[in-house]
């Protein structure tokens, strides 16, 4: 296997650049335009062994 040509290393380079640009751009317009989560309100994840059900996520739970 050769090593990448000069022009090829730079063209990576720069594509790794754009790509991390563009997902921090988006993280930062995402957190600025979206309404702030509630960490109190969200039901828990895994509410196994707690005492407490689970809340919302499933269609077929008993209401």
């Amino acid at each position: 296997m050769s090593a990448p040509t000069p022009a090829r290393t730079s063209t990576r380079k720069r594509l790794a650049w754009v790509f991390w640009v563009m997902l921090i751009g988006f993280v930062v317009w995402d957190f600025r335009t979206s309404a702030p989560i509630d960490l109190r309100d969200e039901p828990p994840l895994i509410a196994a062994g707690s005492g407490r059900s689970s809340t919302g996520g499933h269609c077929s739970m008993s209401k």
